[in-house]
């Protein structure tokens, strides 16, 4: 059987990547618009509604006025905005969420898919609240340094066309309102009462995302040390393909000591790890921001709405 899917906002850098992850897939018919109709609100709801998926590649205002145009009910949106995370009437697009996540998005034409920082967070801190090895009101900080690519073609741009020289070669952290747009779905999705503390940070690497969390022992619910927090993101994930819990302070996939944040480009992963001394640990999350972070998260949607294989088009 074979489906259509049409990409509103195909020239965006996750649309286009979309379109990559789809162009080898015998059972899928992508719908094109062409380049002078783009805005052409007619067309591109003529377009939404003949799709069986439809992928919102969008900013949040325009990805609202696009989910607005599709009245066909046969239609499954899968939207790449903030504009829909924590909307209550949306699926959020994460397979790896809860046991229940996966009937959930199979039953829903809507769907929101996650952002990358917040991808890297949930899958660290989600099963941890779970467990009550974490305690939903903890005061929670993370870090996140990522590729430009994640803050879409404006940025590419300025690192690539016109950057300033001595000004794009060293991390930027940004962010420093603390009003970041991942935080509302990192607390809601992450399962917390308490809004955590995040800063981002932006590289000069084009892609590639890694997240940490600090952690205190002395501050988690229950009695824990790094040998359970570990244990316990083990038993989550035991049977999930897209999300590897790296050995517990394997300092031997490092290199000289130093973390490799691409270590998982070009790929749907996302590898955990834990990094524990005798009070503490650092928690971390290592993932492609425009794969499982992204464009591959919202194809391993479409595959489970579907009823595919979900790691169909995706490199594990």
């Amino acid at each position: 059987m074979s489906y259509t899917v049409f990409v509103d906002g195909q020239e965006g850098t996750t649309g286009l990547r979309i379109h990559e992850l789809l162009a080898a897939r015998r059972d899928i018919e992508v719908l094109r618009i062409a380049p002078d109709r783009r805005k052409d609100t007619a067309e591109r709801a003529r377009l939404l509604n003949a799709a069986d998926v439809a992928f919102l590649c969008l900013p949040d205002a325009a990805a609202r006025e696009a989910a607005a145009l599709v009245t066909n009910p046969r239609t499954c949106i899968v939207d790449a905005s903030t504009a829909h995370r924590v909307h209550g009437d949306w699926v959020f697009g994460l397979p790896e969420l809860v046991g229940e996540q996966r009937e959930r998005i199979r039953g829903s034409k809507r769907i929101s898919n996650p952002g990358c920082h917040s991808t890297a967070f949930i899958l660290l801190i989600r099963p941890l609240v779970d467990a009550g090895v974490i305690d939903p009101g903890a005061a929670l900080t993370a870090t996140s340094i990522t590729g430009y690519s994640g803050g879409g073609r404006k940025l590419i741009e300025r690192y690539e066309v016109n950057p300033l020289p001595g000004v794009l070669t060293s991390p930027r952290p940004y962010g420093l309102t603390l009003s970041h747009k991942h935080v509302p779905e990192m607390t809601l999705h992450g399962g917390l009462g308490r809004t955590p503390v995040f800063m981002p940070v932006v590289s000069n690497f084009y892609k590639g995302l890694a997240l940490s969390v600090p952690l205190h022992f002395s501050e988690c619910a229950a009695r824990v040390d790094g040998t359970s927090i570990h244990q316990a993101l083990v038993a989550r994930y035991a049977s999930e393909r897209f999300v590897k819990v790296m050995p517990l302070s394997d300092l031997h996939g490092l290199d000289q000591g130093y973390f490799d944040v691409q270590a998982c480009n070009d790929t749907n992963r996302c590898e955990l790890f834990v990094f524990a001394h005798e009070s503490a640990a650092i928690l971390m999350a290592r993932l492609d921001n425009l794969g499982k972070g992204a464009s591959g998260a919202a194809i391993q949607a479409m595959n489970v709405h579907l009823g595919l294989d979900e790691g169909l088009g995706l490199r594990a």
